[in-house]
């Protein structure tokens, strides 16, 4: 058990790969708090920044959906951070692991919560990268939802990821959107903790991840090229606009996916108001009131379906190269299924065309006569024209002295 000047550890509540969490008590005040530590006990300079990264964006954010952060405090060769204890569990702890919600109605009250607080993120401009049911916490008797963990969290509006090693991407590998991977070619923005929350809904409703693999390359792939099955496909129970929710929270395109907080916080407040009404959720257009609070300029080709379309066919040509060749619309045949061209014959030389510096470097007359006479019959239309008969050459025109100038006269 740690030790740190006035506090009084009661008992430590999570271990992770990279943290360690206690229960405490402040001795000043008598109020009860949460103390994180590094587990390493010499810590690099990225976690140490990081570390202080999560207190420098959480101390400024008075929200009750975000966990409260009261203090900084120097630890060993690291730092402890101080925040509040509202007795909130995590949530997959509190459903169990591979259980669903209690009920649809214990769901939807804290998906509305969460939408609350990352309304309030998106309006600081700030992007969480971790959502997931391990840094969401609730409290089991008063139901009340907090958002933990400001680690890795960006204060940019807009991020680009590098390519690199999946094994040190920032954030958890399950719950990754398809741009935080590097290998999408996109920006990283506000929309990135949609398609997390879409993945961390998925779980709630199924009790299961919607790609449950343990390898990071497969687990990348499949979040940047694989479609989930449905929610209502695992659970029967689920409603179908429910799903439909989920799906779209899960494109892969951030296009496609809500646009704002309050957009789909009030599709999920229907869903609530027919279920306490009627007992279910009938289906219903998603997305009426989801409306962009910014300019963001798209990321996707428009009025390029014929050059994509010809892109994916030359791709699936080479790739499968022992399927039958694709048929070729017209104008856009394959170049190897066309027939031959026709190999034409060259025309004859035409002696009259060259110019009078060739011909005044041609062969004596007779050395040419006593060649052809030894070679054989040219075929018609592709006669030697070394056979042919000599050009006459014209004789030169008589001199004109009354046309040459003064001055040539005078030097002949």
């Amino acid at each position: 058990m740690i030790k740190i000047t006035g506090y009084q550890i009661l008992d430590r509540i999570y271990s992770g790969t990279r943290t360690l969490v206690y229960r405490a008590i402040r001795l000043c005040d008598e109020t009860p708090v949460v103390i994180k530590v590094l587990r390493s006990e010499y810590p690099s300079f990225s976690e140490l920044v990081q570390f202080r990264n999560q207190y420098t964006i959480a101390k400024n954010l008075n929200s009750p959906g975000i966990i409260q952060t009261y203090s900084l405090e120097a630890y060993q060769n690291g730092y402890a951070l101080i925040v509040e204890d509202f007795g909130g569990i995590s949530l997959k702890e509190w459903t169990g692991e591979g259980k669903t919600v209690p009920s649809l109605v214990d769901f939807l009250q804290i998906a509305i919560d969460l939408c609350n607080t990352l309304d309030r993120l998106c309006r600081d401009r700030i992007i969480h990268k971790d959502i997931k049911p391990a840094n969401i916490l609730i409290n089991p008797e008063t139901k009340q939802v907090k958002l933990i963990d400001f680690s890795i969290a960006s204060l940019l509006p807009r991020e680009t990821q590098t390519l690199i090693n999946p094994n040190v991407l920032e954030g958890t590998l399950n719950y990754l959107s398809p741009e935080q991977t590097g290998r999408m070619n996109r920006g990283i923005d506000y929309r990135t903790d949609f398609y997390s929350l879409g993945v961390t809904f998925y779980e709630l409703l199924t009790g299961k991840l919607p790609f449950p693999s343990s390898d990071p390359m497969e687990l990348i792939h499949c979040h940047i090229a694989k479609q989930p099955p449905s929610v209502g496909e695992i659970n029967p129970e689920v409603p179908h606009v429910l799903a439909s929710i989920v799906s779209k929270l899960m494109a892969k395109n951030a296009e496609n996916r809500y646009q704002s907080a309050l957009g789909l916080k009030a599709d999920l407040e229907t869903c609530l108001q027919q279920l306490n009404q009627t007992g279910k959720i009938e289906d219903f257009a998603i997305g009426k009131r989801d409306l962009c609070d910014r300019f963001i300029i798209p990321e996707k080709l428009y009025g390029r379906s014929t050059e994509v379309a010809t892109l994916l066919a030359a791709f699936d040509r080479i790739a499968n190269p022992s399927k039958s060749r694709y048929q070729a619309l017209p104008g856009n045949e394959d170049p190897e299924a066309l027939p031959p061209l026709p190999v034409l014959p060259l025309p004859p030389l035409n002696r009259e065309a060259e110019p009078l510096e060739m011909r005044s470097q041609a062969e004596p007359r007779n050395e040419r006569n006593s060649r052809s006479n030894s070679r054989s019959q040219a075929l018609p239309g592709n006669e030697d024209p070394e056979a042919l008969p000599p050009l006459p050459v014209p004789p030169l025109p008589p001199l004109n002295r009354e046309a040459e100038p003064l001055e040539m006269r005078s030097q002949a």
